[in-house]
C-alpha cells in the first residue's frame, strides 16, 4: 500500500543542500509529490516535502538518513491521509437557520404537527416536506472493504463516510453510513427493510459475495425504493463506459467481441451481467470458486481456466484482488485489458501495453465513483422505485461520450459528467415508466 506523508526538513540555505535531501528520498524509492519552502530562517530554510512511498519502507531509516546530512534536521512530519480524516469527513447540518422563536415553533413543535398530519393523510407528501428524496442509506457489514477484505463494519466506516462526502459534494445528496454487525443475509435484509422508511434509496456497500447477491435481490423485491449494490453495478457501469470508448476508437463493435472476466465476485458478476444485458454475445469468465462459475453459466456466460480465457478473449477485465495475476506472457497482441484491483492491479497497464495490448488501464481510472453519484441523483429525481439495466447502460454511454481525446472515461472530478449522468439516468427512468 502506498503512504502519503508530509515532512518538515530544516536545511542550510545553500546551493545543493535540498538536492542532497531529494537524493536520499530517491535512493529509497520515495516519490516526491510536492516541495515548498515554508519558512526562511537566518541561515536555514524549512521545507515542506510531500512524499509517497510503499508501506514496506522503514520510515525511521528515512528520517535517520536525512538527519545524517550536514546541518540538516527533520523537524516534523504528518500523515496527509489521516489528517483529512481527523474528526470524520461528514456532518449533518440544518438547511434552515433557527434564529427566532417563530422559526423554532414552525420547524418543530407545535407547527410540525400539521406537516405530520398531512403526510399521514397522503404519504406521498413525505417527498415534498422532508429531505427523504435527497437521502441515501450507505449500508455495510464490513465483510469486503475495498481490497482489504473482511475487516468489520467499524473499520469500514471511513469508506462509508467517503461515499457520503462524494454524494454531498458532487450531487448534493445526504449519505448516511449504516454499520451492521451482522453476517446472516436474512437478518441483514430484515434490518435494512426495517430502517428503509428513513431513506430515499439504499446503497449496499462492501458486502462480500455470494451473500451480497441474495441481499440485493431480496431487498429489491421487498422495497418500493431503489436498492443498489455499488460493488456490482457501479464498477460495471464504468467498465462498460471505458470499453465503449476503447472499442469505438479501435473501430470494432463491442457486442461482437469476446469478453473475458477474471474474478467472478461481486464486481465480476456485475460486469458480466451488464455486458450480457448490453448485448455482448460471448461472455467468458474464470474463478477458483465453483459456485461463482455456476452463477455465470446460469446467466448465459461460459466458464474456463485463466490461460484459456486469456487466449480466447479480445477484452479482459480483472477484479480478483490478486496483484500480478496476469503474467506478461499471457497478453495477446491487440487485446484490451482493464486490471481493476486497487491499489495494485493484476497487471500494470504499462507492462500490458509493452506486451502488445491495444488499450490497458487500471482501477484508479475505471472507478465506480464516476457512476454512483449521478445514478442516485437521477434515480431519486425521477421518483422511480428501482434502477434498471436501461438506466445503467444510459449512465455508461454518457460517460463514454464525455471521454476526451485518449481518455476512456472523464475525470472523476468533472462536475459536468456527474450532472450529465444524472440527466441520462433521469431520462431513461422516465422513458421506462
Amino acid at each position: 500500500m502506498r503512504v502519503v506523508e508530509i515532512l518538515l526538513v530544516e536545511a542550510p540555505h545553500k546551493p545543493g543542500n535540498m538536492a542532497k535531501v531529494l537524493a536520499v528520498l530517491g535512493n529509497l524509492d520515495v516519490t516526491v509529490e510536492g516541495l515548498n519552502a515554508v519558512r526562511r530562517l537566518d541561515k536555514d530554510t524549512i521545507w515542506e516535502i510531500t512524499i509517497e512511498y510503499d508501506d514496506t519502507l522503514n520510515i525511521d531509516d528515512l528520517i535517520e538518513q536525512i538527519n545524517q546530512l550536514p546541518e540538516t534536521l527533520m523537524v516534523g512530519k504528518s500523515d496527509r491521509v489521516f489528517n483529512r480524516h481527523k474528526g470524520g469527513k461528514i456532518q449533518t447540518t440544518s438547511r434552515i437557520a433557527i434564529n427566532s422563536l417563530e422559526i423554532l415553533r414552525d420547524v418543530y413543535t407545535p407547527g410540525v404537527a400539521r406537516v405530520c398530519e398531512a403526510i399521514k393523510e397522503n404519504p406521498e407528501k413525505i417527498k415534498d416536506y422532508t429531505n427523504i428524496q435527497n437521502t441515501v442509506a450507505i449500508v455495510t457489514n464490513g465483510t469486503a472493504i475495498l481490497g482489504l477484505g473482511d475487516i468489520g463494519p467499524e473499520a469500514g466506516l471511513p469508506v462509508m463516510e467517503g461515499k457520503a462526502a462524494i454524494l454531498s459534494e458532487l450531487v448534493e445528496l445526504s449519505g448516511v453510513p449504516i454499520l451492521l454487525k451482522e453476517t446472516d443475509s436474512s437478518k441483514i435484509v430484515e434490518i435494512v427493510a426495517a430502517i428503509a422508511p428513513s431513506f430515499g434509496a439504499i446503497l449496499l456497500e462492501d458486502i462480500k459475495a455470494p451473500e451480497c447477491f441474495e441481499i440485493e435481490t431480496t431487498l429489491i423485491e421487498m422495497l418500493d425504493k431503489p436498492v443498489f449494490h455499488d460493488d456490482q453495478h457501479g464498477t460495471a457501469i464504468v467498465a462498460l463506459a471505458a470499453l465503449l470508448s476503447a472499442t469505438k476508437r479501435t473501430g470494432v463493435n463491442l457486442k461482437n467481441c469476446v469478453f473475458g472476466q477474471i474474478g467472478l465476485g461481486a464486481a465480476g458478476i456485475g460486469i458480466c451481467s451488464l455486458m450480457l444485458e448490453y448485448g455482448v454475445k460471448d461472455v467468458l469468465g474464470c474463478d477458483i470458486n465453483e459456485d461463482a462459475k455456476s452463477r455465470l453459466e446460469s446467466m448465459g456466460g461460459s466458464s474456463m481456466g485463466l490461460s484459456e480465457l486469456m487466449q480466447e478473449a479480445d477484452i479482459i477485465v480483472a477484479t480478483t484482488g490478486v496483484k500480478g495475476l496476469i503474467k506478461p506472457e499471457m497478453v495477446r497482441e491487440g487485446q484490451i485489458i482493464m486490471a481493476l484491483t486497487n491499489p495494485d492491479p493484476e497487471i500494470e497497464p504499462a507492462l500490458a501495453l509493452e506486451q502488445g495490448a491495444r488499450y490497458a488501464t487500471c482501477g484508479k481510472i475505471v472507478n465506480n465513483m464516476l457512476a454512483f453519484p449521478g445514478l442516485f441523483r437521477g434515480t431519486l429525481d425521477a421518483g422511480v422505485s428501482s434502477i434498471t439495466h436501461r438506466m445503467r447502460i444510459a449512465a455508461a454511454e454518457t460517460l463514454s461520450n464525455l471521454a476526451k481525446e485518449d481518455a476512456l472515461v472523464p475525470s472523476a472530478l468533472n462536475m459536468n459528467a456527474h450532472q450529465a449522468v444524472a440527466k441520462a439516468v433521469y431520462d431513461a427512468a422516465k422513458e421506462g415508466n
